[in-house]
């Protein structure tokens, strides 16, 4: 994958939308791009396992977490099954956990922080809804394009 998001922002300024700093990489891939999926939950990972068991098709999950610190909504298991069913990446706004195993994988995943709690299993949350975090709204069916410089994202494909 070939795409730096500073030149992305350069060449399409009007196009693009820049998250604020504070997503950082976890994931074995630190470049990735795809069409936005989305999910809103809350301390609670029910609906992001059972997003990530349906075939990704190249995809970006963007996980609204709240940014709670209070427990990871991915932990190795789910990352594992992203990468093994087409996910490109997986954004969360909140935590992940078993980073040192994540950082193995070949799949992109963003988040604000990690932590060693685990998320509760009850399914309640929003699926395929805009998100907004870090000065941007996630909107199913846009594009995201992440990389070491950052995230942005854009109504259009941009390559």
């Amino acid at each position: 994958m070939t795409f730096s998001t500073a030149d992305l922002n350069d060449n399409n300024e009007s196009k693009v939308r820049i998250a604020l700093p504070g997503l950082c990489n976890f994931g074995g891939r630190t470049k990735f791009s795809g069409p936005i999926a989305t999910v809103r939950v809350q301390d609670d990972n029910a609906l992001v396992r059972s997003t990530l068991e349906e075939p990704g098709k190249g995809q970006v999950l963007v996980i609204d977490g709240g940014g709670s610190g209070r427990c990871a909504l991915v932990g190795d298991k789910l990352a594992e099954l992203a990468r093994k069913n087409g996910w490109a990446g997986i954004i969360v706004h909140g935590c992940i956990r078993d980073t040192a195993t994540i950082a193995g994988m070949d799949i992109g995943i963003k988040a604000v922080a990690s932590t060693p709690a685990r998320a509760g299993k009850q399914g309640k949350g929003e699926r395929n809804v805009p998100v907004t975090f870090h000065a941007v709204t996630f909107v199913p069916g846009e594009y995201v394009y992440a990389d070491e410089d950052g995230t942005l994202v854009s109504t259009e494909k941009l390559f």
